[in-house]
């Protein structure tokens, strides 16, 4: 098997670099922003008295 030469890695390093960040840029813009609504009714605290 022959070897590639360095133009070459470096042609297939930049190919692979330059699909993996669309791709993640991709998602990263594609996914909803919308949060859930919390309501501050739903967490119960109780306050705790420490007696040492």
């Amino acid at each position: 098997m022959p070897q590639m030469m360095p133009m070459e890695w470096t042609m297939l390093y930049t190919m692979f670099l330059a699909t993996f960040l669309v791709f993640n840029i991709t998602i990263y813009y594609m996914t909803s922003t919308k949060s859930k609504k919390s309501s501050k009714s739903a967490i119960n605290q109780t306050p705790l008295n420490w007696k040492w």
